[in-house]
């Protein structure tokens, strides 16, 4: 039995979730979105931009050669429908691109898409409220635009690889937050383990052992943290404050 185009929509759906737990590999993701657009919206062709920290866009996936040589083609010209549809958070559809309209708009992507065999072109924002990451871009060797039931699961699928991207890049940064948390913490721990050593063999209290570290740290450009974890190993030794080495001057 044949599957409707709804049913193989609910199969990629389920592959993509499948892909988005456990051991997220954001490319792998990317690939299989490009190569499941092409199979489902029958489309000759699909690319992915996405914007990187600086907002510039970059090619993260094609479905072919031809593909990712027009997508490439527009970010390096800064000029093609997927660029707009990112800069302006809209579908940008060009239903024939060798159209009067679309060769005064995008000349130079014109001649390079037709070059590559694209006629149409139905660029999609991958967005998520205000916040635009990047677009989807469906190319296709013939002049037509995309049916309405295959324009909304086209959305569909933008909007599931949206939010997975987004989910990811929170992932990132809460794993790198934590990271640097638990760094801070275990740098305070080895600290006060130091400045307990520091205070029992000089015989002076917590906070001028902790004055002793800083000290001896500045005066030998040393980061205190790293200082700190060679008393504990006992390869450094503070002195006294009288026998502390100057700190040079200018």
């Amino acid at each position: 039995m044949v599957a409707t185009v709804d049913e193989r929509l609910a199969q990629t759906f389920v592959e993509l979730a499948d892909t988005l737990v456990g051991g997220f590999d954001l490319m792998e993701f990317l690939h299989m979105l490009a190569e499941r657009c092409v199979e489902l919206l029958e489309v000759e062709a699909a690319g992915l931009l996405l914007a990187n920290g600086r907002g510039a866009l970059q090619l993260v996936a094609a479905s072919t050669e031809q593909a990712r040589l027009v997508e490439l083609f527009q970010i390096q010209h800064d000029e093609g429908p997927c660029l707009d549809s990112y800069h302006t958070g809209l579908p940008v559809i060009v239903r024939d691109i060798t159209a009067a309209d679309a060769s005064a708009r995008w000349p130079r992507f014109v001649v390079s898409a037709v070059e590559m065999g694209f006629a149409s072109v139905h660029a999609i924002p991958m967005r998520l409220r205000d916040q635009v990451i990047g677009t989807l871009n469906l190319f296709g060797s013939t002049p037509d635009c995309l049916e309405p039931a295959v324009a909304r699961a086209a959305k569909a699928l933008v909007d599931v690889a949206t939010i997975g991207i987004l989910q990811e890049r929170a992932t990132r940064e809460h794993e790198l937050v934590a990271g640097q948390l638990q760094g801070a913490l275990n740098s305070r721990v080895s600290i006060e383990q130091a400045k307990g050593i520091i205070a029992e063999r000089l015989h002076v209290t917590p906070d001028q052992a902790f004055l002793a570290l800083r000290q001896y740290a500045r005066n030998n450009n040393r980061p205190l943290t790293q200082l700190a974890g060679d008393i504990i190993s006992g390869n450094v030794s503070i002195p006294a404050a009288g026998q502390a080495k100057p700190r040079p001057t200018c």
